[in-house]
């Protein structure tokens, strides 16, 4: 007799149950190398996750984890996914069937959430399902060793039910098997869908030379080079900002790419990447995008140089109709995104941008295109990885991001941040630079002003102003004293309106208020 045999059955059961739901995601991710990196399980629960997420703790997790979301979501599903696998562990050592189907219906879930996508297909849902087959096997071979020779004994002094023939040695030369195809599997299912990557073809691609290029930058135009912790005045690629719902970037090959137009439209036609760079209307413009989720003194914005197709010229060139309010611009995940026509229209430097920063997008913003509104939000003007404009109106569709209720216009906010000092920060007294960042796209900033505590509104000086687009760099000096202080900053647009000073929540329309922070002074 063994009074500790129930116990370390226990633990046992429990770990064949993490080994086969480890095996079956291995398995999974190399069924995933054939259909696509998107049909991987975790993409496609994770994706339907954000998808059913409400809009509250979808803010929640931006403003806590960033542009770190994705990885947050992907860590909790992986963690959920461990737990509910030690409880089908459990569970199978009483009744097989049941661990069985416990597997079996986590790969149903893997199932509907690949194929109900957007972009979903048929194949996508293949890999959950024999990543529940083989998960449903292994667990069998290993909880085998666990139960098939339990008998009862009798019972020890205590009353309890004895079990003999717990053949661990069985176990864990299956545990250790399963463990070892589960890091093959899962290395080379990674490896393979590889191919799936456009990185080298991009890095191939030659961008044209525009017909209007960026206007040259004044003298001293970025600040940031003699005030530490400043913004810089352009963002690098791989500092940019990256908000949307693709857990795993789309990858288009340049050769495959197309983009359609539909709806309504008087003479629409398809477009494939050489008849985007061959046209002799590029231009190339220096342009500050910001997302709708960016919090007061947020860092969700970013500006870039681009260059691209005149997006005006180019809807008007094939006959989009008067009639027409909204854009309804497709990801090739299914992502809808609904832009203003008039804006489409009207706003000069609005384009179908295919570079950033002098080189094609990256991929995880929106490789080969994506289309750029200055003045509004990205939710409804920034689309990317763009496959279909279809002309039509607001009353025809909801987008992805109003049918959850956002509204349906996105115009930016007048906004304005302080970089430095850092909220909350310790230093010295005396004198010390206040600065940051202010925009109002299309309008531009004509004035910033900086309060410290209750004092008198200090003007600040602006960097040269590069275009209406672009934000503008700011800096004050004051002369600090011991003991903590109140920094607030409100700008001016070149249009004469003054950010507000009434706090409003990202949710549904951007956020507003003045960006206020405390500071200590030693």
């Amino acid at each position: 007799m063994n009074p500790d045999r129930p116990g370390c059955e226990r633990l046992l059961g429990a770990l064949a149950g993490l080994l086969a739901a480890g095996v079956g995601l291995a398995a999974a991710e190399v069924v995933a190398a054939f259909a696509g990196p998107s049909s991987s399980p975790v993409v496609a629960v994770g994706e339907a996750a954000i998808a059913l997420t409400p809009e509250s703790v979808k803010s929640f997790a931006i403003r806590t984890f960033g542009e770190r979301d994705k990885l947050a979501l992907v860590a909790g599903t992986l963690v959920v996914l461990a737990f509910y696998a030690l409880v089908v562990g459990l569970v199978s050592l009483r009744s097989r069937r049941l661990g069985a189907a416990g597997i079996a219906l986590f790969g149903l879930l893997g199932t509907v959430a690949a194929v109900t996508r957007p972009a979903g297909r048929t194949v996508d849902g293949l890999p959950s399902f024999v990543g529940a087959a083989v998960g449903i096997v292994a667990l069998l071979v290993l909880v085998a060793p666990l139960t098939a020779a339990r008998v009862d004994a009798g019972a020890d002094v205590s009353g309890n039910p004895t079990t003999v023939g717990l053949d661990r040695r069985r176990f864990f030369v299956a545990a250790g098997m399963t463990l070892g195809a589960a890091v093959i599997a899962g290395g080379s299912g990674r490896l393979l869908q590889r191919r799936f990557e456009v990185a080298d073809e991009r890095s191939r691609l030659t961008l044209p030379t525009p017909a209007s290029p960026a206007a040259a930058l004044p003298a001293g135009a970025d600040l940031g080079t003699a005030v530490p912790g400043l913004t810089p005045l352009f963002t690098g690629n791989r500092d940019f900002y990256r908000v949307d719902t693709a857990i795993s970037a789309p990858q288009i090959r340049p050769a495959d790419y197309r983009l359609t137009l539909t709806g309504m439209f008087d003479s629409p036609r398809e477009y494939s990447l050489p008849d985007l760079y061959r046209r002799k209307d590029l231009i190339e413009r220096d342009i500050t995008l910001t997302c709708v989720s960016n919090e007061v003194g947020g860092t969700l914005a970013g500006s870039a140089r681009w260059l691209g197709v005149p997006l005006g010229t180019f809807l008007r060139e094939n006959g989009v109709r008067a009639e027409s309010s909204q854009l309804v611009c497709r990801s090739v995940d299914g992502m809808t995104i609904g832009a203003p026509t008039r804006s489409a229209l009207d706003v000069e430097d609005a384009m179908l941008a295919f570079g950033m920063n002098g080189e094609p997008l990256p991929i995880d913003h929106g490789f080969p295109v994506r289309m750029v509104i200055p003045g509004l939000y990205g939710y409804v003007s920034a689309c990317k990885w763009l496959t279909a404009i279809e002309a039509t109106t607001f009353e025809a569709f909801d987008a992805y991001w109003v049918q959850r209720l956002w509204a349906r216009q996105g115009p930016i906010k007048v906004e304005s941040r302080i970089d430095t000092p850092a909220p909350s920060s310790t230093f010295a007294a005396g004198r010390r630079a206040i600065a940051g960042v202010a925009w109002a796209q299309t309008r531009g900033i004509s004035r910033v002003e900086v309060r410290v505590d209750q004092g008198s509104w200090a003007e600040a000086r602006l960097s040269p102003e590069v275009g209406a687009d672009l934000w503008r760099q700011w800096v004050v000096p004051h002369d600090f004293g011991p003991g903590p202080h109140q920094i607030s900053v409100r700008a001016t647009s070149g249009d004469g309106e003054l950010q507000t000073e009434a706090r409003a929540d990202p949710f549904p329309a951007g956020a507003s208020g003045w960006h206020t922070i405390q500071v200590a002074v030693r």
